[in-house]
């Protein structure tokens, strides 16, 4: 079949498996045009590992280092009549080119949540690789089945306490219009922090140490986000924040638990993500972010971060620098002074009619199509394609 985007909101509900393989063999030659890590990590674990920030991380452990990965994702695959989704191409063009050059690699698709998927991926790491040195959290899904009660939980994306107005872009049309939010509920707080809280990392860490799979000096990081004043509202200091705090806290136990620096929290920088762009208001923040940093020689997408967290902290062989919060800052560019005052002109500014010269809205659109496999260079999307496409390892499917 001939697959073209198809755009609904604040996702695209088609992907191109071709195009899903070229972005993922750019991120490769990235990732080996920048060396060796330091002193690299050799069985890697990475639940959330088919898109974004988690599917660099396996690319950059892989690639740059050489590690034998076990990737966690819940995706659907494509039938003869339907494309599957982006993350599961993404993981089919990883698997095929790690193996071509040699490397280990097995994905397992399914309910990372569940005690089942943990079971399965637990017995392939007993089997296959004995011990795991380092565990990359980066899951990001809207709802999730608590694994002893049943209970299923559901995040939003809200304020705490009062309302939140503030300029918003609708990515479709290119418009940009006032946004209000309500505050979210105190349950509603509570089931978002089950969700996209440190719960079910943690979760993971014990059942690796219960079944002896913790290699000694073992590390783990989990992916956070903090951002500018402009955006506390409804991020930092919204029902996602709030979910964050959870995260630190889980690390800080585990620090506790399994010893100092061995928990890290990477507070990374605002791309265009899956997620991101259906959080109110940081479209747009992200659309003039991405004209002052590529301005200024500073942008950096999924890769190019996930190699600098690799290369100059978690495989770098030297003391990792902390914030005095204790976390990883990979965003240090994005909060540079000159770069967030340049991006508060333009904010003020901004409206519908000035959009393209305020931001660089056609790089947001752009971006956001190549995460689902559209718009890379030397992919033919006039031509006819398999939508089903076999992961080459064995998979789990719960």
């Amino acid at each position: 079949m001939i697959i073209a985007p198809k755009i609904r909101g604040f996702i695209c509900t088609t992907a191109h498996p071709d195009g899903c393989a070229a972005n993922v063999r750019e991120q490769i030659e990235y990732a080996r045009s920048h060396g060796t890590l330091t002193k690299p990590h050799r069985r890697v674990l990475v639940i959330g590992a088919s898109t974004g920030y988690g599917l660099a991380s396996r690319i950059v452990t892989a690639f740059a280092g050489g590690a034998k990965t076990i990737g966690v994702f819940f995706e659907k695959p494509g039938v003869a009549t339907k494309p599957g989704s982006a993350g599961w191409y993404n993981s089919v063009a990883f698997e095929e080119m790690a193996h071509a050059e040699g490397l280990y690699a097995k994905s397992f698709n399914g309910d990372a949540f569940s005690k089942e998927l943990k079971a399965d991926v637990l017995a392939a790491i007993r089997e296959d690789l004995g011990q795991i040195d380092c565990i990359v959290y980066s899951l990001a899904s809207p709802r999730r089945t608590d694994p002893e009660t049943g209970e299923t939980y559901k995040s939003v994306l809200k304020p705490i306490g009062q309302s939140y107005a503030q300029k918003n872009l609708n990515t479709d049309s290119g418009e940009v219009s006032a946004v209000s939010i309500e505050p979210a509920s105190e349950e509603e707080v509570a089931q978002t922090i089950k969700v996209m809280g440190g719960e079910d990392w943690e979760l993971w860490i014990e059942a690796l140490a219960a079944g002896n799979l913790l290699a000694e000096g073992f590390s783990t990081v989990a992916y956070s986000y903090i951002g500018p004043d402009l955006t506390y509202p409804i991020y930092t200091k919204g029902t996602i924040g709030r979910a964050k705090e959870h995260l630190e806290q889980s690390a800080a136990r585990m620090n506790d638990r399994f010893g100092a620096r061995t928990a890290y929290v990477s507070v990374n920088k605002a791309l265009v993500t899956q997620a991101s762009s259906a959080i109110p208001v940081v479209p747009l923040y992200i659309s003039i972010l991405y004209k002052v940093m590529k301005e200024k020689g500073l942008h950096e997408g999924c890769i190019e971060q996930a190699q600098r967290l690799f290369a100059d902290h978690l495989a770098s062989g030297k003391e990792i620098m902390l914030d005095d919060h204790g976390r990883i800052r990979i965003d240090d560019w994005e909060m540079r002074n000159d770069v967030q005052q340049a991006v508060m002109a333009l904010w003020e500014g901004v409206t519908t009619d000035n959009l393209s010269a305020c931001s660089d809205y056609s790089g947001y659109k752009s971006e956001f199509l190549r995460l689902f496999g559209f718009g890379l260079d030397g992919v033919d999307y006039e031509a006819e394609t398999k939508p089903v496409r076999e992961l080459p390892s064995a998979s789990v499917n719960r």
